[in-house]
């Protein structure tokens, strides 16, 4: 910012403050200098100039900060002087052009309006009527003080002209500081919406890893611990249940850390190390190969979030925790994107989270995946206890399931099954068919089987 830009925001937060500086200023001159251009003896009407004048320069300082007021206040005492017979005191009637020009700039469109009419009044009428009935030369002083009112309103309609432009450029900045805080406010709204969002995401994640890992983990390490004395074989296999469970779940943490982490280390690999890279792809030192941590970085990087096709490792690793779970797969498979793709990995992983924790004793489960031209579905069923299961409030897997429906314009149904179990369903658009109606929420009373 310039020293003159700095200078005019300055004048503009102490308009008053400045305005009064500047009458002050201007009173010094003008009441030395106050005439009646008019009068026969000038120094007869000294006084009544200099009074008239100080009336002038009174509402001066309020030509900013009250524009309408100051100028009906500058233009009546104008008037008053004309009808008590001073027609024109110089250089005090010049404040008329100041309030003209003041109450164009800062105030409101009817009151400039009002302002240049009366200036033509003032200056077509009053100005040349009062003139002549002072000199008493009746009609001829009139016809004689009409070229200078018309002087007076050419001078009035410059000054007029000059302050629309300097109003339609101050409405315009103005237009333009609004609109720039309003885009500021529309920032911050949207980066908190993106904040909440990311953090219902990553809460989606984590509860789907953990919920769905830790299940496992528990139920393992129960029946490991009771079958460890009688079937030392049966508690061996739940440990290393446990422990394959336990990296995948490392795994998928890795993937989501992985998706949300930053891309600063990419920026950071242009930046760092100017010298040519060996053949080996790293420094040498004394012929030893030396990883560097950007190397460390990339070898460490996750692989992406899992999608439909892990759906069968999900069906493994479930009978592989005592489950008994059947996968069936109907139609030809597409591509999906990333996200929609992990949508049903995760949807079927809490499925069968549910499953483990309200289905009860050896529930048979069947997982499917129906592949049709414009739609993919997912459905889990299971023979469990479902209604009982039914009666657990929602928590944050329905919720999150949902969600991530909605996300892609899908629906899901879940809910107790007629003949006993549970069953969730859920369908998404393929890419470049509409999306689907959504179906109604399920109420409480109806609620599927979730964890807390």
């Amino acid at each position: 910012m310039s020293w003159i830009e700095r200078m005019g925001r300055w004048f503009e937060a102490h308009r008053f403050g400045v305005d009064l500086t500047t009458t002050l200023l201007l009173a010094g001159f003008m009441l030395v200098a106050a005439t009646d251009l008019y009068s026969t003896d000038p120094y007869l009407n000294r006084a009544g100039s200099v009074a008239w004048t100080f009336a002038l320069l009174a509402p001066l300082p309020w030509r900013r900060t009250r524009p309408v007021l100051s100028a009906v206040a500058i233009f009546a005492v104008a008037l008053a002087h004309v009808l008590a017979g001073y027609p024109m005191i110089m250089p005090g009637d010049l404040l008329v052009l100041v309030a003209l020009f003041s109450v164009t700039v800062y105030g409101p469109t009817w009151a400039h309006v009002t302002a240049i009419c009366s200036t033509a009044v003032g200056t077509l009428v009053a100005l040349p009527v009062a003139v002549a009935i002072r000199s008493g030369t009746g009609a001829s002083g009139i016809a004689e003080m009409l070229p200078v009112g018309m002087f007076s309103l050419v001078t009035g309609l410059a000054v007029w002209a000059f302050a629309l432009v300097r109003r339609s450029r101050r409405v315009t900045m103005d237009a333009l500081r609004d609109r720039a805080h309003r885009l500021e406010i529309e920032r911050d709204q949207q980066a908190r919406i993106s904040a909440a969002a990311e953090r219902a995401r990553i809460a989606r994640e984590m509860h789907d890893i953990v919920a769905h890992s830790l299940s496992i983990v528990v139920a393992q390490a129960d029946g490991g611990r009771y079958a460890a004395a009688s079937d030392p074989g049966a508690a061996v296999r739940a440990l290393g249940t446990i422990s394959e469970t336990g990296r995948i779940a490392l795994t998928d943490m890795r993937r989501l850390l992985g998706v949300l982490r930053s891309q600063d280390d990419e920026d950071t690999e242009g930046v760092a190390g100017n010298g040519p890279p060996s053949s080996s792809g790293g420094a040498t030192t004394g012929g030893t190969p030396v990883t560097r941590p950007r190397d460390e970085a990339r070898a460490a990087r996750p692989a992406p979030q899992p999608g439909v096709e892990e759906v069968e490792d999900l069906v493994a690793q479930a009978r592989q925790g005592g489950l008994r779970v059947s996968h069936v797969r109907v139609g030809e498979p597409r591509t999906l994107p990333a996200g929609m793709g992990l949508t049903l990995y995760r949807v079927c992983q809490e499925s069968l989270t549910n499953v483990r924790k309200h289905a009860g004793p050896d529930p048979a489960v069947t997982v499917a995946v129906r592949w049709t031209p414009s739609t993919v579905e997912l459905e889990v069923l299971d023979d469990g206890r479902g209604a009982a299961a039914a009666q657990h409030d929602p928590g944050f897997g329905l919720r999150g399931m949902r969600e991530r429906a909605n996300l892609f314009g899908g629906t899901l149904e879940t809910g107790p099954r007629a003949g006993g179990g549970f069953r969730v369903h859920l369908e998404l658009p393929l890419p470049g068919a509409p999306a689907i109606a959504a179906a109604p929420p399920t109420t409480s009373t109806t609620a599927p089987q979730e964890d807390a």
